[in-house]
């Protein structure tokens, strides 16, 4: 690998969610190069919601070539990634993740700051469903 990571963004309704989850799983990950992480978070006036520009933007801040992971909360977060990845307005080598946000977010972010490919990346995000707690 050439030093390129997969970039990890984070789709939320709130932009305090998305940082907070973004911070975290960066502070997880750390010990050595850490993959790049984005939050798109609410809408674009700072509201509860989802906004394609500012997932298109996350998406395209942290590609380097080596692909992006994106995880969203829920509902129109999901639909909208889906839709952006359907219309072909996501970089190439983008894919969605179906994982929990918060533990989908750290195996991530984990996973390719470890230089795991997207691949991987996407894999041990979905994963995190099977976590347990007890």
């Amino acid at each position: 690998m050439t030093g390129q990571r997969v970039g990890v963004v984070l789709v939320s309704h709130s932009a305090d969610v998305a940082t907070s989850v973004a911070e975290m799983a960066r502070a997880l990950a750390a010990g050595g190069a850490t993959a790049a992480v984005a939050a798109a978070g609410g809408t674009e006036d700072g509201r509860i919601g989802t906004s394609a520009e500012l997932i298109k933007r996350a998406v395209r801040g942290v590609d380097d070539g080596a692909g992006v992971v994106v995880i969203a909360d829920l509902g129109s977060a999901v639909l909208t990634v889906k839709a952006l990845l359907e219309d072909k307005e996501l970089p190439d080598g983008t894919r969605q993740a179906d994982a929990p946000f918060l533990e989908g977010a750290v195996a991530a972010v984990v996973t390719a700051s470890a230089g795991g490919d997207a691949a991987a990346v996407a894999a041990a995000a979905e994963e995190a469903y099977a976590y347990r707690k007890t």
